[in-house]
C-alpha cells in the first residue's frame, strides 16, 4: 500500500476528496433514492394513505438491511484483513461464511416476516386506515427481502475486492430499473402499492443477480462449492466486523419505532389525525436523508486521507482537509435548511398531493422538525472525523448522540408536554444537543492537534548476536505489563547470543509505511472495547490493521532469517505452524506488578494498577481480535511462567533450556528424517 500511502500523505487534498468522496456519495445517494421513488409515484397514484403505509413497512426493511450490512460489511472488512495478512483461503472462508449467512438470514426473516406481518406492523405504529395498504405492500416486499439483503451484502464484498464501479453499477441499475417500473406498475396496471411492491423487488433481483455474476469474477480469491461450508469460528469473526454498520441501521428502526406510535397516539389528539403525521414525518425523514448521504459521503471519503495524515502527524494536512470537510458540509445544510424553510410546500407535493390539513402539517413538520438541521453539516463530520483518528469512544458517542441519547427521550419527554408539536420540537433539540457536543469535542481535539510533540523514545534493541544455537529456534514472549516480560526477554537473548526484536520493529514499520514511530508506540498491541464501533472499511483497512499486517510481515521475515527473541504483537499466533518455535507467557501477581511500575515508570500505585489494568485490557482485545484466541489462555503457550515464583533471571534460565531441549528434538527429527 506504499503508492497509496505516498498519494494520502502527499497529493492535493481537493483531489484525493474528489477520488474518494464521489463514488462513495453516489453510492449513498443511490440507497436514499431507491425507497423516495417509490414513494413520489404512490404519492400521485394512491394518495398520502399508501405512503403512510410504505412508512410503516419501512422499518421491517431497514432491519434486514441493518444484517444484511453487517455479513457485507463484517465479510469485506474480513476480506481486507486476510489479504493484508497474505492469507488468501482464510479471507475465502470468510466471504464464502458472510454470503452463506446472509443467504440462511434472509430466509429466515422472509418466512418470519410473512408469518408475523400484521403483529410487526402494530409494533411500527400502524393504524386501522392504513393497514390494508401495508399488508399489501408489506407481503410483497417480504417475498422480495432474500434479494434484497443477499445483494446487499455482495455489494459491500465487490467494493472491496476491489470493484466499487461495478458495485455502484449494479445498484443504479436496480434503482433506474424501479424508477422505470413503479409509474407502469402504478399508473398503467392499476396495482397501487401492491405495484410498487413489485417494481422494487423486481429492481432488487437485478441487483442481486448482476452481483451473484460477480461471484466467478472475484479478483482476489476464488471460490469454489467447497468454501461455501459454515465454520462458526469464521462466521463469528465476520459477524463482530460488521457489529458497527448493525448497531447504526438499528438505531434508526429504534428511532422510527418510538416516533410513529407517538405519531399515532398525539395525532390522533390533534386536528391533523394519525395518519397525516406518519405520512409526513416518514417523507421528511427520507429527504433529510439525501441531505446526510451527501454530508456522510463527503465525509466518509475523507476518512482515509485524515486517519493516514494523522497517523504519520502531518496534523496539518489533518487540519485542511477536516476545514474542507466542514465547510462543504455546512454548505450543504445551509442550502437544506433554506430549502426546508422557504418552500416546504414543494417540497411536499412532489410526493402528491393532499387535503389543507396534509399541507398544513407537512410545512409545519419541515420548518419545525429540521429547524435545525444545518447542524448535521458539523455533527455528522465530527463522528466520523473521531472515527479516522481512532477515537473510538468519541466516535461511538457522536454517531449515537442524536439518534438514541437526545432524540428518543426528547420525543417521550416533548410529546407528554405538547402533544404532535413536541415530537416535531423534538428534532432541533436533538441536532441540537448533538452539535453542541460534536462542537466541544472537535474544539477540543484540534486545540490538541499537534501542540505538544513528543519526540519518539523508540531504541534498537542493543542484544548481542554471538549466536550459541546450532538450530535456527524463535522464541515469542507475550507477557502482562508489568510483569518484567521484557527484562526476561532480554535476557535470554544474552544468554543465547541472539537478537532481540521489539523496538525494532516500531522504526521499520514506520519506514515502511510513514506513520510517526511516537504513532505506532501509541497505538500498537492496543485494541479498545469499543473500537468495534469505530470500524471504517468502505476503503479497506485502516491504521490499525495496517500497523498489525505489516508488523506480521516483519515477524516472520525475521523468523525465517534468524533466531531471535520477538516480544508480544501476536508473534506466537503468527508463527504458530511453526515447529521451531517456542511460545512463552509471562505473569505476575499485581502486587508485584505494581511495585515494578512504581520502581520503573514512577508511578503512584492508584495509578500504576490503573494502568497495568487498562495496558492487559488493551493488549488482550488486541490479540482476541486478530487471532481469535483468548490472550492470556495457557493453551496458547509452550509455558506460562510466573516470574515472581522464580525470579527474572532463573525465568530466563528454564527458558533457555526449553531452548536447548528444543535443539535436541529438531536434531533428532532431522536424523530421523
Amino acid at each position: 500500500m506504499e503508492n497509496e500511502e505516498n498519494i494520502l500523505g502527499k497529493e492535493k487534498i481537493g483531489k484525493l476528496m474528489r477520488k474518494f468522496s464521489i463514488p462513495c456519495i453516489i453510492s449513498l445517494l443511490v440507497n436514499s433514492l431507491y425507497n423516495i421513488v417509490d414513494q413520489i409515484f404512490i404519492g400521485w397514484g394512491v394518495g398520502y394513505l399508501g405512503n403512510g403505509a410504505t412508512n410503516i413497512v419501512f422499518p421491517i426493511t431497514m432491519i434486514c438491511l441493518a444484517f444484511a450490512l453487517m455479513f457485507g460489511d463484517g465479510s469485506s472488512a474480513y476480506l481486507s484483513l486476510k489479504l493484508g495478512e497474505k492469507k488468501k483461503d482464510e479471507a475465502t472462508k470468510g466471504v464464502a461464511n458472510g454470503i452463506i449467512i446472509s443467504t440462511i438470514i434472509s430466509i429466515i426473516l422472509c418466512i418470519l416476516t410473512l408469518i408475523f406481518l400484521q403483529p410487526l406492523l402494530n409494533v411500527f405504529g400502524c393504524t386501522d386506515n392504513l393497514r390494508e395498504y401495508a399488508i399489501g405492500y408489506g407481503r410483497i416486499i417480504a417475498i422480495g427481502l432474500p434479494f434484497m439483503m443477499i445483494g446487499t451484502t455482495l455489494n459491500s464484498i465487490i467494493r472491496a475486492d476491489g470493484s466499487p464501479n461495478y458495485s455502484m453499477t449494479s445498484m443504479v441499475s436496480g434503482a433506474i430499473l424501479n424508477t422505470i417500473l413503479d409509474p407502469i406498475f402504478i399508473f398503467i396496471f392499476k396495482m397501487g402499492v401492491e405495484g410498487a411492491a413489485i417494481a422494487t423487488i423486481l429492481s432488487q433481483f437485478i441487483t442481486f443477480i448482476l452481483n451473484v455474476i460477480y461471484i466467478k469474477k472475484f479478483k482476489t480469491i476464488r471460490l469454489t462449492k467447497q468454501s461455501f461450508k459454515i465454520q462458526l469460528g469464521t462466521a463469528k469473526r465476520v459477524l463482530l466486523l460488521g457489529i458497527s454498520s448493525f448497531i447504526t441501521q438499528m438505531s434508526f428502526v429504534v428511532v422510527m419505532a418510538v416516533e410513529n406510535n407517538l405519531l399515532v397516539k398525539y395525532g390522533a389528539q390533534s386536528k391533523y389525525g394519525s395518519e397525516i403525521p406518519i405520512t409526513v414525518i416518514g417523507i421528511v425523514m427520507k429527504i433529510n436523508q439525501i441531505l446526510n448521504s451527501i454530508i456522510v459521503g463527503i465525509s466518509v471519503g475523507a476518512q482515509p486521507i485524515i486517519g493516514y495524515n494523522y497517523g504519520a502527524e502531518k496534523y496539518d494536512r489533518v487540519k485542511k482537509a477536516l476545514k474542507l470537510v466542514l465547510r462543504l458540509g455546512v454548505i450543504i445544510s445551509t442550502i437544506a435548511f433554506i430549502l426546508f424553510q422557504t418552500i416546504p410546500d414543494k417540497l411536499i407535493a412532489i410526493f402528491g398531493s393532499g387535503d389543507q390539513k396534509y399541507m398544513d402539517f407537512a410545512c409545519l413538520a419541515f420548518r419545525t422538525y429540521l429547524m435545525l438541521c444545518i447542524c448535521n453539516g458539523i455533527q455528522i463530520p465530527s463522528g466520523i472525523f473521531f472515527q479516522a483518528i481512532g477515537k473510538s469512544t468519541k466516535s461511538a458517542i457522536l454517531s449515537l448522540s442524536r439518534q438514541v441519547l437526545f432524540l428518543i427521550p426528547s420525543m417521550i419527554i416533548l410529546s407528554n408536554m405538547f402533544g404532535i408539536n413536541g415530537i416535531l420540537s423534538s428534532g432541533p433539540v436533538a441536532d441540537g444537543l448533538a452539535f453542541i457536543i460534536a462542537t466541544i469535542l472537535l474544539l477540543k481535539e484540534l486545540k490538541q492537534l499537534g501542540g505538544v510533540k513528543s519526540q519518539s523514545q523508540t531504541l534498537v534493541d542493543d542484544t548481542s548476536t554471538d549466536n550459541q544455537l546450532e538450530k535456527h529456534i524463535v522464541i515469542t514472549l507475550s507477557r502482562e505489563y508489568g510483569s518484567g516480560g521484557r527484562y526476561v526477554g532480554r535476557l535470554i537473548a544474552d544468554k543465547l547470543g541472539i537478537k532481540l526484536y521489539d523496538k525494532d520493529f516500531v522504526i521499520k514499520v514506520a519506514k515502511e509505511t510513514g506513520l510517526t514511530e511516537e504513532y505506532i508506540e501509541n497505538n500498537e498491541q492496543k485494541r479498545k472495547t469499543l473500537s468495534s464501533l469505530n470500524n471504517g472499511y468502505y476503503f479497506g483497512l485502516n491504521n490499525g490493521d495496517e500497523l498489525y499486517i505489516k508488523e506480521s510481515e516483519l515477524i516472520k521475515e525475521v523468523a525465517d532469517n534468524e533466531s531471535c527473541v520477538i516480544i508480544g504483537r501476536c508473534a506466537d499466533s503468527i508463527l504458530h505452524e511453526r515447529d521451531n518455535v517456542i511460545k512463552v507467557f509471562v505473569y505476575s501477581d499485581m502486587e508485584h506488578k505494581i511495585k515494578r511500575a512504581t520502581e520503573i515508570y514512577g508511578f503512584n500505585k492508584e495509578k500504576a494498577e490503573k494502568e497495568i489494568k487498562r495496558i492487559d485490557k488493551l493488549r488482550a482485545n488486541h490479540y482476541k481480535y486478530y487471532t481469535e484466541k483468548q490472550w492470556a489462555d495457557h493453551s496458547n503457550y509452550d509455558i506460562c511462567i510466573n516470574s515472581d515464583t522464580l525470579g527474572v533471571e532463573k525465568a530466563a534460565d528454564l527458558i533457555c533450556e526449553m531452548v536447548k531441549e528444543k535443539e535436541t528434538q529438531l536434531k533428532l527429527k532431522e536424523s530421523i528424517a
